[in-house]
């Protein structure tokens, strides 16, 4: 997550030349497609992470339209989200790589990681069984805690202590992106049958409560990774 912002941070309160050629191409009015030329190589990477986010997207989305015993739609959901980690990866390699730091890709890599690492992992769940309205309103929170985990980013990655070379030394919070944990958790259950619409049903099964539709304890999962984002307490040292 984000690993690009901060790295590709030489100076952190002198804006590069490269930032500031692209401030004044963003500010200035020549013409409807100008804003494409203020892009950089690393930011057209960092679109891709936020394309694979929401075909995962789309693709729960056509997999609650078919069949539920019918999983390809499911697996293709699955398998977009590492791949956007892959690229949510190499944008911060291809500008380091090129000497070329973004304002606008600090924001762009945040935004695509909340598509893919925060709505995508919570739509996957939903389109598998956690439908009730307490499960949608506990996937609510743990989207809306990693908003606030990026938000908390971008806004106190300055003030962070640096090492040697100007790089963050440690996250604070779990960095959305460790959601596809959560993610190979789903793709085991896929396997094993333990969904709706599998042999074993969702795993962990069902509580009625006698409001709100019931809920399923499972996910308490979501739950608990959201706190763990948000946490000030927890450091996650930088590669």
């Amino acid at each position: 997550m984000s690993l690009r912002s901060a790295a590709d941070k030489k100076a952190p309160n002198a804006p590069q030349p490269s930032q500031e050629k692209q401030a004044k191409l963003l500010a200035s009015d020549t013409g409807h497609f100008s804003m494409i030329r203020a892009l950089h190589l690393a930011d057209l990477i960092t679109e891709l992470n936020g394309f694979c986010g929401f075909m995962s997207i789309l693709s729960s989305m056509r997999y609650c339209l078919g069949p539920p015993d019918s999983f390809g739609n499911m697996w293709a959901a699955l398998a977009f989200m590492p791949f956007g980690l892959f690229f949510d990866f190499m944008d911060g390699k291809v500008a380091r790589w090129r000497g070329k730091s973004s304002l606008m890709g600090q924001e762009l890599d945040s935004l695509a990681d909340l598509i893919s690492f925060g709505v995508a992992p919570a739509a996957c769940a939903f389109a598998l069984g956690l439908r009730t309205p307490i499960d949608t309103l506990f996937l609510s929170f743990f989207v809306l805690c990693g908003l606030t985990r990026l938000a908390r980013f971008n806004v106190s990655v300055s003030s962070l202590p640096k090492d040697s070379t100007g790089k963050s030394k440690y996250f604070e919070g779990t960095p959305i992106p460790t959601s596809l944990g959560i993610v190979s958790g789903m793709a085991w259950c896929v396997w094993s049958g333990m969904v709706e619409g599998g042999s074993q049903g969702v795993l962990g099964g069902w509580w009625d409560l006698g409001f709100g539709g019931g809920v399923h304890p499972i996910v308490g999962i979501f739950v608990g990774w959201g706190c763990a984002m948000v946490s000030k307490s927890i450091h996650i040292p930088k590669p």
